[in-house]
């Protein structure tokens, strides 16, 4: 028991320095004005038009790192500082969501299998630390509870590795278009590299702590049966 929550804690911890070093990125990046002038709504239409992407719509959301794009209402969502902001860290913000937007047009086999197991990692997200608490304490008398809670361990696990790959990809192709279209000048571009390098970070530290919580729960019914 002691061990899970020392995983949770360790993992909690290691994901606070990655958002506080993506923070620190952004912020530094923020004040580097972008060559070409454009902004983050600017960047974000241009990147649609030049895909040929005429169903999704650019708009403004309160936040802050809150930017993503919905598959079900088509909409590229950037925070005030992205949408209005003219630097690197907007630029690479802008394209990558309009990334997802292009895989979502071209449909991207692990998007779609990420948006095929959300309604799964909604309810799992909903039942799963109940499920665990009453798993691990009532583990000899009910089994069953630990069994069922490592079971939707590994979707939420299954969800987390596919990310993965939706997130790379979607910074890849905002790191080509935003070059070829020559967006951002060199060191510009290594900015917003590296800002969306330190986003990605996030992605798989979830990922490595959930595999470790499934590895867990999977040792710990083992030894109990």
């Amino acid at each position: 028991m002691e061990l899970f929550y020392l995983i949770g804690i360790g993992f909690a911890v290691l994901g606070m320095i990655v958002q506080a070093q993506l923070k620190s990125r952004f912020a530094r990046y923020s004040k580097q004005t972008l060559g070409s002038g454009l902004s983050g709504r600017e960047v974000a239409e241009r990147m649609l038009a030049d895909h040929q992407i005429r169903n999704v719509r650019v708009i403004s959301v309160p936040g802050q790192l809150t930017d993503h794009y919905n598959p079900a209402n088509r909409t590229v969502n950037l925070s005030a500082d992205v949408y209005h902001g003219r630097n690197a860290a907007s630029a690479a913000v802008a394209a990558h969501e309009c990334g997802h937007a292009v895989q979502h047009a071209t449909s991207y086999r692990w998007l779609q299998t990420r948006s095929a197991l959300v309604p799964m990692v909604s309810f799992a997200g909903n039942l799963l630390p109940w499920l665990l608490m009453a798993g691990i304490l009532l583990l000899s008398r009910f089994p069953a509870l630990l069994l069922v809670a490592i079971l939707l361990q590994a979707g939420v696990t299954l969800f987390t590795l596919v990310t993965l790959p939706v997130e790379y990809d979607a910074s890849r192709r905002a790191l080509a278009w935003i070059r070829q279209q020559g967006i951002a000048r060199p060191n510009e571009l290594e900015a917003a590299r590296d800002a969306l390098a330190w986003a990605a970070r996030t992605y798989v530290v979830a990922a490595l702590a959930s595999v470790a919580q499934l590895v867990y729960l999977i040792m710990l019914y083992s030894r109990r049966r």
